[in-house]
């Protein structure tokens, strides 16, 4: 009788052990680096134009697609704040895009750049995705850059598949955004 009693207290532990040790990995993580030391407000009433970057590379392998992603991500965070937010239909250089904003009459453009894009079959490399953006908003009327922050997203190990690197932006881009309104 004593040791089935160990047996089942032993099971539980294990148990809550595997439980702990899968959650863990499940949990992905984020991480927000301001480049310039401001808080600005924007205003709700003005436009913004969010310019489409290049896609994201990781060695050889180029993700098609991904710039367009990035720039859904920031467009929806905006939609929630903005009277009005639309993004590029096709990459832009830095110029081209402020040019585009200044002559459309909007508030700010919003420049995103890939930093880092890694697709990873996570549940059996165990290798986790990655995806850092940085994100600058740019106050079309002057030219200069009101705020710049560089966020990044790392998946963790067991994601069970279906994770892409767009889906560990939304939550810190949308958590960015809200700060700024």
């Amino acid at each position: 009788m004593h040791l089935e009693k160990k047996s089942k207290v032993m099971r539980y532990f294990v148990i809550l052990g595997i439980v702990v040790f899968l959650g863990g990995c499940t949990t992905d993580s984020y991480q927000l680096l301001r480049t310039k030391n401001v808080s600005i407000k924007l205003e709700s009433s003005k436009s913004v134009y969010i310019s489409i970057p290049r896609d994201g590379r990781y060695g050889q392998i180029n993700y098609q697609g991904s710039g367009a992603n990035a720039s859904q991500i920031i467009l929806m965070a905006f939609s929630k704040n903005s009277n009005s937010a639309e993004t590029g239909r096709q990459y832009q250089s830095f110029d081209n895009a402020l040019t585009h904003a200044k002559e459309n009459n909007y508030g700010y453009l919003v420049f995103p750049t890939i930093l880092e894009w890694e697709d990873r079959a996570t549940e059996w490399s165990g290798i986790p995705d990655k995806a850092s953006i940085k994100i600058a908003i740019i106050n079309t009327e002057s030219g200069k850059t009101m705020d710049s922050v560089i966020i990044k997203g790392k998946s963790g190990l067991a994601t069970f598949g279906g994770d892409h690197p767009q889906d560990l932006l939304a939550k810190p881009v949308s958590a960015y955004i809200n700060g700024l309104y």
